[in-house]
């Protein structure tokens, strides 16, 4: 016979029935809490991720009414903190020439790129008041004021002609806005130095005034700029027979662009999409105070002129 195997006394299978309802308590409420945190992880990621991770990716659409380009920083509403335009690089982009030294007085040609963070030619430039590229141009004194409009090659090489008229180092601000893949826009303002060879000898900023003269024209402004306040100028332009008749110019009645001396920092300010009282009118923001150059660029007859003001603000 097969020998008989005995199961022996007899063994639990497990717990009993109060120690597993313990465990699936203690266990669902782990789970619970396990959960919640995953959760909890989970929406805050998605907060962190969903909006811009800095001021630079922030930009203020291209428009026609009346705003400020060329500021580096700026408030939730918009107003400037410190002007544009002193530094090559800012937002992931960076201001490249091609070559920086011009013979005084005689012709030559700029050429540069922007290029991202990659080092890659930037190709993508929305079209701001008429232009996809706004170049200003000006000696280190705050004269030879030129306003530019360079043309873009299909490698993202802009190139425009350029005449250093004096010797002495210049400073050169492309104005513009790229379009990122997505359709996002971005305003940026880069500077950097030009040089032409030679004996600078640096003429002193003219005395405050509000009113003068150019090409037969008296041009004249209206309004107290403060630091870091947003104040309204009004500019009038007459002619020999009174109120010059304007011509829009870059989708405007003016244009107006404001250095400040020393650092060169750059404000270019666009008006009132009408004339008011037959003025054109500007909202002005001066990020501290100091002594500014301003240049209102208008159009009479076809042809664009440029007045030339100091202003100091306390």
């Amino acid at each position: 016979m097969p020998e008989e195997v005995s199961a022996g006394p007899e063994v639990s299978a497990g717990p009993d029935r109060s120690t597993l309802r313990l465990a699936l308590v203690v266990g669902g409420l782990v789970l619970a809490v396990l959960l919640g945190f995953g959760l909890g992880r989970s929406n805050t990621d998605g907060a962190a991720t969903g909006g811009p991770s800095s001021a630079a990716e922030h930009s203020d659409p291209p428009g026609t009414g009346p705003h400020n380009h060329g500021t580096a920083t700026g408030t939730d509403q918009g107003t400037p903190t410190e002007p544009g335009g002193l530094a090559v690089s800012s937002a992931g982009f960076t201001l490249a020439p091609l070559g920086t030294e011009f013979a005084a007085g005689r012709p030559g040609q700029l050429r540069f790129q922007v290029r991202d963070v990659q080092r890659r030619p930037v190709t993508r430039f929305a079209i701001v008041h008429d232009k996809p590229m706004h170049l200003i141009v000006v000696r280190r004194d705050l004269t030879g004021y030129q306003h530019l409009h360079p043309t873009m090659a299909a490698d993202g090489t802009w190139s425009v002609p350029l005449t250093l008229a004096q010797p002495g180092v210049w400073r050169a601000y492309a104005d513009f806005t790229v379009v990122a893949d997505n359709g996002a826009q971005t305003a940026v303002t880069l500077g950097t130095d030009l040089v032409a060879p030679g004996g600078y000898q640096p003429r002193p900023l003219p005395d405050p005034a509000t009113s003068t003269t150019v090409d037969g024209f008296t041009v004249a402004y209206q309004g107290t700029p403060q630091a870091g306040a947003t104040v309204p100028l009004t500019f009038r332009v007459d002619g020999a027979g009174g109120a010059a008749p304007l011509e829009r110019y870059l989708g405007a009645y003016g244009h107006l662009v404001a250095l400040r001396e020393g650092d060169l920092g750059y404000l270019h300010v666009h008006p009132e999409p009408e004339l008011v009282d037959g003025r054109v009118k500007f909202w002005l923001t001066t990020p501290g105070p100091g002594r500014y150059r301003l240049y209102l660029d208008f159009q009479v007859g076809a042809d664009v002129h440029t007045a030339e003001f100091t202003l100091v603000v306390p």
